[in-house]
């Protein structure tokens, strides 16, 4: 007789399964770093959840302190009346010499020797479906904004060492191109470390398997992992800088280094990598105002994040940049919602207050996110506020779009407020001005429930993988508020027991100087009667398309009751001639992940706060589409959907 421990943990190498023979008794965790939370932890979380949501006021407050410090300052020097009528705006269109590029004159940006503010709103590419990244950049421009900002994912691009991914969802050189079509410049960040609230920042896990490793170093198995994504990664972004007649107008070293700032040489190491490689465009970092030094390096504009930010930041930024103009690199909105955790909020009053005062003093500045989109597949990383958080699927972000893409109320209050104080050109007034069309919303679509008749044991399917499991007893969860199981004792049985642990990996930390730590898997020892269990077995289930469309083996069961997890179903979403987006809402279904023709949606919790997955019309086929659903614990064999995100309040 075997008994089966399903372990939900958020340090796992990749997600991965063991087995090893153990004996009855006491069974506790010390190096299964966990991941999940249940009962009085989430009781716990979402306190924490109301505690960051007032912080995150207080924080607000502060910053508008030294917002309007600074600008009290800059009236006082330059004479300059608050509520200034216009501001230059000059998008690539109207800029007859690209060539000359973004440059730093005193307090202002100019554009083809001109003075222009730059208003930018951050799109991530590999966040969005390849079909709707037209519609997202048109509708960028048609709310008033010329730039977009996108990071560049490294652990996307080089999944595994060696092997690069250009193409599809990340061909980032057509969405760059792309963007100058429709009239846009481009700030790109290619980090190393982009952050972004990604799996390690957006750093490739594959880095850890080195021991010795100290991301975001000079550490040599560092720097020679991103010399050879840099080969990749540059040469295929160089023609479209500005001054080969392209829209990149500035590239962003890493990102917040200031907050991490283990390595002197780091930075100017990062900036010697961009520019020998042909990065000859506007350079630039970006950090709160707490780190605003640590992550300054010599002759690179230094910008800001709005965050930590008082009159001795401005302060600070004059004594070693000397007169120059302010960008806000991160004008943020909200921030990213964690599993288990309340919902965050959007004060449309404050943005728009902020933005004003911002404006009306020549600041530039990029609303983070303008569209968030969504975090597929596995992508989403976890915060590490007083505990493990990890991120949920919808990247919704408070955004001035929806996850989706449609329009929202601070969309139309945005572009009012930008039409009122920008003129396109520096010989235009706003009655001449012509205004980019706006993309009409794109119909969404309720589909008939789908039913999931047939399903797949993981434990059957995982002979076919060249896995041996003998049982399928559940005992229970290790995660971060619990380490320590009991094993029940059989009067009825007598000999030895099989203990096998499912891991999952829920994300690892985007953020902190504990990214070195975030190795994933069974980290350590479990302990059975406080002795080390040792020479586990360990095999990945690793959950990419091609696993599923190819390698699970074809064992389905008809579904004539709702089987427990761990468990695949199966069901078939029939669509008409013209497919359209839609929500799936796993109603009743308990904790997993949801594939539909192989592509990873992303995971649903039933601890909230979301509650519905996006799935886009393009990723849907006239006639029959199939949907795979990996659940852990309970089913409820109903596929539902809705028109519309449903995200918690």
């Amino acid at each position: 007789m075997q008994r089966t421990l399903l372990c939900r943990v958020g340090r796992s190498l990749e997600p991965g399964l063991g087995g090893a023979p153990t004996q009855r008794g006491e069974l506790r965790a010390a190096g299964c770093a966990p991941a999940g939370r249940r009962g009085g932890v989430e009781a716990g979380r979402r306190t924490l959840a109301r505690l960051r949501s007032m912080q995150t006021l207080l924080v607000r407050l502060v910053v508008l302190l030294g917002l309007t410090s600074r600008l009290l300052e800059t009236s006082a020097l330059t004479g300059a009346p608050w509520g200034r009528a216009s501001r230059v705006f000059l998008s690539p269109s109207q800029v007859k010499d690209r060539r000359l590029g973004l440059k730093v004159k005193d307090s202002n940006f100019t554009l083809g020797g001109f003075p222009s503010l730059i208003l930018a709103g951050t799109i991530h590419y590999f966040r969005v479906p390849k079909e709707y990244w037209r519609d997202r950049l048109l509708k960028l421009r048609a709310c008033g904004f010329n730039t977009v900002t996108t990071h560049v994912p490294w652990n996307l691009h080089e999944p595994r060492r060696g092997q690069f991914q250009f193409t599809g969802n990340l061909d980032l050189a057509v969405f760059i191109s792309m963007a100058l079509e429709v009239d846009l410049w481009v700030i790109l960040c290619p980090g190393p470390y982009i952050g972004s609230d990604l799996d390690l920042g957006g750093l490739p896990s594959w880095l850890l398997r080195d021991p010795k490793m100290k991301l975001r170093t000079t550490y040599k198995g560092f720097t020679k992992a991103v010399n050879h994504y840099f080969d990749e990664l540059i040469p295929r972004i160089v023609s479209l800088q500005v001054q080969e007649d392209g829209p990149i107008i500035a590239v962003q070293l890493e990102n917040e280094y200031g907050s991490y700032h283990m390595d002197e040489k780091y930075m100017p190491y990062v900036k010697q990598a961009l520019v020998t490689r042909g990065v000859k465009t506007l350079l630039m970092t970006a950090d709160t105002g707490q780190d605003l030094t640590g992550g300054r390096v010599k002759n690179v504009l230094a910008t800001l994040h709005l965050r930590s930010i008082n009159k001795a930041t401005y302060e600070t930024l004059s004594s070693f940049q000397g007169p120059s103009p302010v960008l806000m690199t991160v004008y943020t909105a909200s921030a990213p919602d964690g599993w288990g955790a309340l919902r965050h909020s959007l004060d449309p009053h404050l943005v728009m207050r902020d933005a004003r005062e911002m404006l009306a003093f020549w600041f530039s500045l990029n609303f983070y996110m303008f569209h968030g989109g969504t975090n597929f597949g596995f992508m989403g990383g976890s915060a590490p506020l007083h505990s493990y958080l990890p991120t949920v699927t919808s990247y919704d972000y408070g955004a001035l779009l929806t996850e989706d893409g449609d329009y929202t109320p601070e969309y139309v209050t945005f572009q009012e407020l930008l039409r009122s104080v920008t003129v396109p050109s520096h010989n235009l007034n706003p009655n001449e001005v012509h205004r980019p069309p706006q993309p009409e919303s794109r119909p969404r679509v309720v589909y008939k429930p789908v039913t999931a008749t047939y399903y797949m044991s993981l434990w059957d399917a995982l002979p076919y993988l060249d896995e041996v499991f003998l049982d399928n007893l559940y005992i229970g969860v290790l995660d971060h508020a619990s380490t320590e199981l009991t094993i029940p004792r059989r009067s009825d049985y007598e000999g030895s027991q099989m203990l096998r642990i499912l891991v999952e990996n829920q994300g690892r930390l985007a953020c902190g100087p504990d990214i070195n730590k975030e190795r994933k898997g069974l980290t350590g020892d479990i302990y059975l009667n406080k002795s080390p269990l040792r020479k586990f077995k360990i095999y990945s289930l690793e959950m990419k398309p091609k696993f599923i469309q190819r390698d699970l083996p074809n064992i389905w069961k008809p579904a004539l009751f709702q089987p427990r997890g761990p468990a695949f179903f199966l069901g078939l979403l029939r669509v008409g001639d013209h497919p359209r987006d839609t929500f799936i809402k796993m109603q009743d279904w308990t904790k997993g992940v949801v594939f539909i023709n192989g592509q990873n949606l992303g995971r649903y919790w039933n601890i909230g706060p979301q509650e519905t997955l996006y799935l886009p019309g393009p990723w849907l086929q006239p006639g029959a589409n199939e949907i795979v659903v990996f659940e852990e614990w309970k089913s409820a064999l109903v596929i539902q959907f809705t028109d519309s995100p449903q995200l918690g309040y």
